[in-house]
Order: C-alpha cells, then structure tokens, then sequence
C-alpha cells in the first residue's frame, strides 16, 4: 500500500493545486508520490466539517466511541508492513524503533478506549439540593466534563507515529470526544497520510460523523496558522520546538476567542549523580548514561542533555567511562539535514566556548544526516555566569556540571528552566542530600526518575510527559498517559436541572454505574 498524496477531509481525498514531495532521509532525495498542499480553502473546509460533527460525536454513546478508537488501532495494525518501510525511508529511523512505536500507537489508542469506557475522565459530581438548609437552601447541583470542540494537532518529527496523525495528541482528543485536524509534519507525508487513512477508514466503518477527522499535509507555516486562527478551532496540541511552539502559542493568544495550545517544546533533563551512586557504580553509570543519550541519535524529548555531579575522582571515572563508550558508538542517521545543521552548529558552540572542555565524541559522521555524539564539561561556576550553556542542544550532546559541594549543585538547579524529567542516580546513603534536593525537583520537572534513565516513556495512567515551561506551555498537563485527556474537557455545572434534560450519566440512580462524587463522597 503506498500513499496517495491526498489531503483528508473527512471521507474525502482530496487534491490541491500546490504540491510538494517527501525527502529520503538517508540519501536526501525527494520521493513519490507528490503531495497536496492545503491552504485556506481546504483548512475552512476541514474546519466546517468538525464543527458541524462535533455535538453528533460527543454525543455517541461512550461505548460507540470507545470501539472507534480500537477500530483505528485495528486498521493501523492492518496497514502491515507498508506503514513501517514508508516510515524507515521518510525519518531514517530502524525497523525496530518503528515497529516498537507502532505498537505504542495502537496500544495508547486502544488505553483511550478503555479509559473511555470507565468514564471517570468525566469527573462526575452530584450535590443534592437541600431545601430546608439555614439561612438558605441549596439548589441541585450536577457537574460533568465536555468536550472543548475541535482540535488542530501538529505532527512531531521525532515520532512519526506516536506522536503524529495517530498519536497521544490525537487519540486523547478524540477520546474526549473532540473532532482532530492534523496538521502533517513535512517530514515524513507519505507515513503520515496512511495512519491518517486509518482513523479515516475506521470512522466510515464505525459510523462517527464525517469530520470527526481531518488531515491535513503542507510544508509552509501559514497552513499551521491558518488552522490555528481558524475560530472553530478550540486547542491546539503539539510536540516540537520552542520556536515553533512559542509561535502557536502567540497566534493562539492573539484570537478574539482565546484558546488553550498545549505544546511540549525544550528540555534537558537534568540528571544528578549523587556521590554514593557514582563511588558504587561510576564506570557502570557512564556506559548506561552513554547508551540513553545515543539511544534514537539523541533525539528523544527526553534525552539526558546534562549532568550534575560533586566533584570528586569518582565523577572522574565516570566522565572517563562515558567518554571510552561514547568513543565507540557510531554517528547515527539523524531526521532530517535542518535538525542535524542544527546539531552541529549546538556541538560547535559548545566546541568554541572558552570555558567549556570537550571530553570526547563518538565515531565520526559521514556525509548525508549523520549526527557524532558529543560530550562536554564546565564547572558549575562556569555554568552559572552563561544561561545559553543550559539551552537544549537537540541530538546526542550532553554537558557535565562539575559542582564544588551540595550548595553549588543547588544553585544550578535553581537556575534551570522547566525540564520533563530530572534523575537522581543514588545509594542509601545518599537520601539525605536526595531529600533535600526533591522540593526543588518537583518545582523544576514533571517526572522524577530513580536510579533509571529518561529515555523511554511509559504510557500509562500514572504517566506526566510534561512540566514547568519551556517544556510545556501548561505545567498542569500531560502529553503521554490517560490525563492526557483532560487538556481537551472542561466542566459544566447543571443547577436545578429537570431530570429527563440531565445527561444519562447524571441521572439518578446511576444507570451507566460511573464513578460519582454524591454529596462530597465517592
């Protein structure tokens, strides 16, 4: 099965005038088959359609909606091998890595149709009236979540399935029983249009509304803005840079109607070697710490882009053993030639700087989109008097902060952006200094690791894949795990409400057996 090159707008495939083409990410050059590009008339388009879909799909029965999500899984998985060889040749990612993300696409849309069906996302809450309460009585008071309306989601470059036309962003929306516009990354059209036309497929099949799905392909910013400013839009999700993040976020604050834009965009992900973490285990913490920061040629969200450590000879071996490991693995295929250009000017900066020291890099690239590991230090003095040392050097580049005591590791922290995860490397005896450092910890970061490595990200009920800005726009959110969709609800309260208007799950007697808060009690 290859891809047609058409937009999706609701059942439809449709074509455009403006065209464009994917690029092989290995040899740099461009592939079949020509890919319509939308533009406003085909964003209005899309955008009418998820309106006038949107109060016939919240409405579906929960279960109706439920078997739509695991209908979309099914028809991703029966995409087959075509799916993942578009895939290999559009991000130069490997099989492995693509076939594991396959699994973790139709495995969270398939989490959503289960947390769908248990309905505590509805967050359900009854205060019965009291009519003869003093001084005054107390209307009946029900509330529920609803969905915000439709969605525009931007595709991610580093997950061209778990984080594009059928990823978290996506299936939590969707769930919420929000109508989604994807806005294709331009990187990979071609395997984003057959995911794409999975979800189409699956909504045909099951009989949700024409526009519950829209999907949309364009390598020009205005198509993004188009959709964002469009006034039936009513959030945004996306993964991706800063600047691309920040500017959706100012298009989405400039509306008459302002709306939420939940966007994941830089982090470095601070990871603390405590000292009797790395007087145990320094030589075996800087082979794994070499294997996370390579692991998908660094560019993971996650990727552990510096380390905080006291300085001592132990810190030593482990810069030592890092740097042995580092030397050995070979560059790998990065996504595309403007994230490795980047890349490589990151590494340069770094190379150039007067107080920064390179300890080593990996094997070196070839031609074409090969990214060279690189590993460098600073002391923590050095680090403080330069805030552009603590920005995000996206690729497999990491900095080690070399700290004088406990007080100096606690300034560096001080001084840190909003990061979605930090890592504590420790021993029992480290708990004391570890204790005192959580406070600012879970000030700084959304997910707090022990004795692991970032990379790698669990989806699951208990699952933050967010944090304090820049990397999130909303620290209250999760982009990975079940919470991920309440970015898309918001609560309506129903006072005095007749019983045959209220909504089935709030009725009395509790037909659907939903978890409710009756009169303060679960």
């Amino acid at each position: 099965m290859d891809p047609s090159g058409k937009l999706i707008i609701g059942y439809e495939r449709v074509s455009s005038p403006a065209t464009f083409r994917g690029v092989d990410a290995a040899r740099g050059t461009e592939m079949e088959p020509p890919f319509a590009a939308a533009g406003k008339a085909e964003v209005d388009r899309a955008c009418a359609l998820a309106d006038s879909a949107f109060d016939t799909y919240r409405g579906l029965d929960i279960e109706a909606r439920a078997r739509f999500l695991e209908c979309c899984a099914d028809k991703i998985v029966a995409l087959g091998d075509a799916l993942i060889v578009r895939a290999e040749r559009e991000s130069g990612l490997p099989r492995a890595r693509l076939e594991g993300e396959r699994g973790r696409t139709v495995g969270q849309l398939r989490l959503f149709a289960a947390t769908v069906r248990k309905g505590d996302w509805l967050g359900l809450r009854i205060d019965p009236a009291l009519p003869d309460r003093a001084p005054l009585p107390r209307p009946d008071l029900r509330q529920r979540k609803i969905p915000l309306g439709p969605v525009a989601v931007f595709g991610a470059s580093n997950f061209p399935l778990a984080f594009s036309a059928a990823g978290g962003d996506t299936a939590s929306a969707l769930a919420a029983g929000c109508p989604v516009i994807v806005k294709a990354h331009p990187a990979h059209p071609g395997t984003s249009e057959l995911a794409a036309g999975a979800i189409r497929d699956a909504a045909e099949e099951c009989g949700v509304p024409e526009g519950v799905f829209s999907h949309l392909s364009g390598p020009s910013n205005e198509l993004g803005a188009s959709l964002v400013n469009d006034p039936r839009i009513k959030a945004v999700g996306f993964t991706g840079s800063r600047a691309g993040g920040l500017a959706l976020m100012k298009l989405a604050a400039a509306r008459p109607e302002r709306i939420p834009v939940y966007a994941e965009m830089s982090s470095i992900n601070p990871v603390l070697l405590m000292p009797g973490a790395l007087k145990t285990r320094a030589d075996a913490l800087g082979q794994a710490f070499a294997a996370s920061l390579t692991m998908g040629t660094g560019q993971f969200c996650t990727n552990p882009g510096l380390v905080l450590a006291l300085e001592s000879s132990d810190l030593d071996r482990f810069a030592a053993s890092a740097t042995e490991a580092l030397s050995k693995i070979a560059a790998g295929q990065m996504l595309t030639r403007g994230i490795r250009a980047n890349y490589c000017n990151g590494v340069a900066r770094l190379k150039s700087h007067a107080k920064v020291s390179h300890l080593g890099s990996g094997l070196e690239a070839g031609e074409g989109t090969f990214g060279t590991a690189a590993l460098f230090q600073v002391s923590a003095r050095d680090f403080l008097a330069d805030t552009a040392l603590g920005e995000e050097v996206f690729g497999p580049s990491s900095l080690v902060v070399r700290c004088h005591d406990i007080d100096e590791l606690i300034a560096v922290l001080h001084g840190l952006e909003g990061q979605l995860t930090a890592t504590l490397h420790m021993e029992a005896d480290d708990h004391g200094d570890a204790r005192q450092l959580l406070p600012l910890l879970e000030r700084k970061v959304g997910r707090i690791l022990v004795n692991g490595w970032p990379t790698g990200v669990e989806v699951s009920p208990a699952m933050v894949h967010g944090g304090p800005f820049p990397a999130t726009s909303d620290s209250r959110s999760t982009s990975v795990g079940t919470l991920a969709i309440d970015r898309f609800l918001r609560p309506v309260c129903y006072q005095n409400m007749p019983g045959d208007l209220l909504p089935p799950e709030l009725t009395d007697g509790n037909p659907q057996r939903f978890r409710r808060l009756f009169d303060g009690n679960y």
